[in-house]
Order: C-alpha cells, then structure tokens, then sequence
C-alpha cells in the first residue's frame, strides 16, 4: 500500500460535502451525450486510464530573466519534490510518473527509486541539463554544449547525457528527452552548417548509449537563451534530427516553443504521420515561451491539438504512442495548485476530443463544408466535460475538487513550517 501524504480522511471529507451534487450533474450530461450515441461511461474509462507526467523542477518557484520570488514551503531537494508529486497524484489521479533533471535532481538512484516507490510513483523521461553549467563543472557552456567549437566541451556534455541514461536505466526509465540551448545572438557568432553538423554527431553518440528499449526525444525551441539563432530551432529541423539518429529518436512537442501563430495541431499531424511524434510538453503562452499553465491562455488550441491526438489514437495509426509531461514554470502561484490544474486542463483537451463526431466530421469534410466542420469541433469543445473528469477522480480515489481537498489539508503551511524559507535570489528557473 502506498504511503499518503494528505490523510483520507480530509478527501473523503471534502468529496462527501461534493459527491451528490457531482452524481446529478454526471448523471445529466451522461443523458445529454446519450442523445448524441456518446456512452459517459466509455468517455470516463478512457479519462481515468490518460496520464500526464509531472516535471520535478514544476514543484518548485519559477521566475524570470530579471527576478524571482521564493515561495513558501519549496522543496528543498529532490526528495522533498518527490513529496510535492505525490501529493499533486494522490488528488488528482492522473500523474503517476515524475520526469528528473539532471544534474539538478542528482542523487543516489537506488535511494530516489525507494522515495518514490513510497508513494506509488514512477519515473517518466530522463532530462539532461547541458544549457547551463552545474558546480564543479570543468568546462562552460556559456557558448554552447553539443555544438560547441571545442571538442573536449561536446564530449563532456555527450558524457552527461549518457550518464543520465544510466541514473535512467536504475529508475526504470524509458527515455531521454535532450534540449540544448546551443545558438547565437549575433550574426557571424557560429557557422550555421558547422555548429549543426557539431551536434549531429555528438547526438549520435548519445543515440549509440541507448538501450534497445528507450526512446531518444529531441525538443525544439525557436528562441532563448540565444536570440540570434538556436541550433533546434523548429520542428522541420527536429524532424531532420529525428530522421538522421534512428528508430528509438523522436521530436517532443512544447507548446510554448513555436512562434505565435503557428499551427502546432498541424505540426503535431505531421509527426505522426510520419511516424515522428515523440510526446509533449504541455504549458500555454501569450506573447512566446512563457510557460504558463496549461490552458490558461488558448484551451481551443489544446484541444484542437488533442483532436489530432484521439483521431490518431481512434484510426491506430501505426507507431503512435505519444508521451504526456507538463513543463511550466509558476511565479506567482503555489506550483502544486497550478500543476494539478494544468493536469486537469490536459485531461479536459482529451476529453472534448474523445467526443467529436468523427464520421460527421469525415463526412463534411469530403463535402467542403467548412462550416459544419468547424462547427462539429465547436460542438465537442463546447461540452461541459467537468463532470466526466470529477467522477474519473472520485472512481480511482482522487479529489472531486483537488484544490478545495488541497487546502483544506493545509499542506502548504505544514511544509512551510518545515521547509526553510529561500532568500530571494536572481532570474532564472528552479
């Protein structure tokens, strides 16, 4: 039996005080959707098995390039973020896995292994840290890692990078996602071809360390911290990546990392198309790679990108198997709080797609009705979904209300109280 940080008793508590109001809405749209040959049940089942992995360095205070601001109760090191995880899956039921950043969440694997088994957790993708320089570290990154000039500086990041596979292998993790921050921010700073081919063949040798059952995940980013040009910079160039390594290499989608505008549902079709979709990062921005909770700004967006998802996922395209993190930054809210509502947000996406009308829309496609097509995805967005994802937490032991459950446990002011308060310090992310 796992261990619980937040006693049953409050949960049960709270969703007492919810339950009966939750069984009369369910019980209403499961009547509604019924009228449309939807089945509430089935759309339920698939929502309580959808995952979605939590970042370790989510749990902490984010901030920005001119400063952050502690918050209250931060974890201290890798295990007290373990904690923050499994309170995040212990309400909402839908995030059974932790993704680690390496070297910030280095430790004994074994020992991280046991703390997380604790709780009933797992470990989802391995991430390399190459973009900046950890203490005691012989050689800078300051002008790149993978593409770097200097080939003593590539072997060194391609060792990390395979030492973090091993932590990996320990843990019962499956893949490693690599982001650089490799580029320029001055014309003539680098050698486009050369820089590019640089880091080719150190993820090449990168590849080579993988064992037969993992996948590689190459991210893209368009900007930051270069601002001139960034070696991955978009998803053409991912993809190119993606093609050159092998079988086990794949692009990993993040919301935030494409210029505004662009049509990321459409890239995401692309991908598995082509048998190249590696997984998402899930978050949302306003003006670039900001960061923000997931759905907070465009939800249309994700669920149109979940739209693409479920038509692959309902057609069996082949080789689809896409991996769920959420990769946001929170500095200005308590970082539990917002992850377990972007992990909700994730699942409401799934859930609106699960109930688009595929044959109608298939139908007035070949049709070129565009308007009745559109409107087909109107109609799924539109629905009210709150209680499908509410009975899926109460059926596998969640919260109805995971932020109501949260605060009333007290589990911010009981860590804080715990927890040594963090000075204030400069920019950056956790």
């Amino acid at each position: 039996m796992s261990e619980l940080i937040i006693s049953d008793d409050i949960v049960e508590k709270d969703n007492a005080v919810r339950k009966a109001d939750l069984e009369r809405d369910y019980a209403s749209l499961g009547e509604r959707l019924d009228r449309r040959g939807i089945a509430i049940d089935a759309i339920r089942d698939k929502v309580e098995k959808f995952a979605v992995a939590i970042p370790s360095w989510g749990v902490g205070t984010g901030g920005t390039r001119f400063a952050r601001f502690p918050g209250a109760g931060e974890p201290r090191d890798i295990f007290d973020k373990i904690e923050d995880c499994a309170v995040i899956q212990q309400l909402t039921q839908a995030t059974p896995t932790v993704s680690l950043h390496i070297p910030w969440d280095k430790a004994d694997p074994n020992r991280l292994k046991q703390a997380a088994s604790r709780f009933g957790l797992g470990f989802d993708a391995m991430n390399s840290n190459t973009f900046s320089d950890a203490k005691d570290q012989k050689l800078s990154y300051k002008f790149g890692s993978l593409s770097h000039a200097d080939a003593a500086t590539r072997r060194q990041a391609v060792e990390h990078n395979l030492e973090c596979i091993e932590i990996g292998r320990t843990l019962g993790s499956k893949a490693l996602t690599v982001w650089i921050g490799d580029g320029s921010n001055f014309p003539g700073q680098v050698n486009f071809a050369g820089a590019f081919e640089r880091y080719l063949d150190a993820m090449k040798e990168i590849y080579a360390g993988l064992p037969n059952d993992w996948k590689l995940f190459t991210e893209h980013k368009m900007y930051e911290p270069a601002f001139y040009s960034t070696v991955v910079q978009d998803w053409g160039t991912n993809y190119m990546i993606a093609q050159e390594l092998g079988d086990k290499a794949f692009c990993l989608v993040d919301l935030g990392h494409h210029a505004p505008n662009v049509n990321i549902e459409m890239i995401v079709s692309r991908l598995i198309q082509f048998k190249k979709l590696g997984g998402f990062h899930f978050n949302d921005s306003k003006y670039g790679d900001d960061d923000l909770d997931a759905g907070s700004i465009d939800p249309y967006r994700l669920f149109l990108v979940f739209n693409e998802l479920v038509d692959a996922e309902l057609s069996g395209a082949k080789g689809f198997d896409p991996a769920h993190m959420l990769d946001q930054s929170h500095n200005v809210t308590d970082p539990i709080e917002s992850l377990m509502l972007s992990a909700v947000e994730v699942l409401r996406a799934y859930a609106q797609a699960l109930l688009v009308d595929r044959k109608a829309l298939a139908g007035y496609q070949d049709a070129n009705d565009a308007l009745m097509a559109t409107q087909t995805l109107k109609v799924a967005y539109r629905t009210d979904v709150e209680p499908i994802l509410a009975m899926a937490r109460l059926n596998t032991g969640g919260a109805i209300d995971p932020v109501a459950a949260y605060r009333a446990a007290g589990y911010r002011a009981k860590v804080a109280a715990e927890r040594p308060a963090v000075a204030s310090g400069g920019g950056g992310i956790v």
